[in-house]
């Protein structure tokens, strides 16, 4: 069964206060948003399986473990999904970074895709979708269903890594796609009417990129 894990770290619960305050500057929010990317990628690849290797010290020649099997990357939806991505490469800078657009209609709370650019070798990766905020679920879900529908990437290879989620989001996301796992660093208590998370951090892609 798919993992739903809450991060409930210090240093990441500490980071996320400075960039839920509504005076935190835009790069301080930036900052912190991969401060808490690189604290939560320790965790997400936990599971990574690891191979015995046989290398040479200064010392003496001994067995020791690496990281094995599939390759990785690092998804990030667009446009706040980027704001996380250079804090998970500090760990995993070997990693590819694809990237896949929407955007939400304000009216229909829909997502609209307009971009996608993927690694060619997507369907044999571990693959990351990474997205600071998991409100409705919709632009997760439907970035899930074009990796799985259009590039044939297994549920197993994926995982979905957030800084804030709405139990609403999470559920929509469950149900969607059961045998994703599902990071987060905070479960937050609900949408208001305009589907925004509560209490949040507002919008992500503004405070990251200083827009309005």
């Amino acid at each position: 069964m798919a993992k739903c894990v809450v991060i409930n770290h210090p240093l990441i619960q500490h980071k996320l206060t400075i960039i839920r305050d509504k005076n935190t500057s835009t790069k301080a929010f930036r900052e912190v948003t991969n401060e808490i990317s690189m604290l939560m990628a320790y965790e997400i690849t936990r599971d990574l399986p690891v191979e015995d290797v046989v290398i040479e010290t200064p010392l003496v020649e001994t067995t020791q473990k690496r990281i094995a099997g599939k390759k990785m990357a690092i998804i990030p939806i667009l446009r706040a999904g980027l704001g996380m991505v250079d804090g998970i490469l500090d760990l995993v800078p070997a990693a590819r970074v694809g990237h896949i657009g929407l955007y939400r209609d304000h009216e229909t709370l829909e997502p609209i895709e307009y971009f996608a650019k993927l690694p060619q070798d997507i369907q044999e990766r571990r693959v990351f979708v990474v997205d600071p905020m998991l409100a409705t679920g919709g632009s997760a879900i439907a970035a899930l269903d074009l990796l799985m529908k259009k590039y044939g990437v297994k549920p197993e290879n994926i995982t979905f890594s957030c800084l804030v989620a709405a139990p609403e989001g999470v559920a929509a996301l469950q149900a969607a796609h059961p045998d994703v796992d599902i990071y987060m660093a905070a479960l937050d208590e609900r949408l208001n009417e305009h589907g925004y998370i509560l209490p949040g951090l507002g919008d992500a892609g503004d405070r990251i990129f200083g827009t309005k």
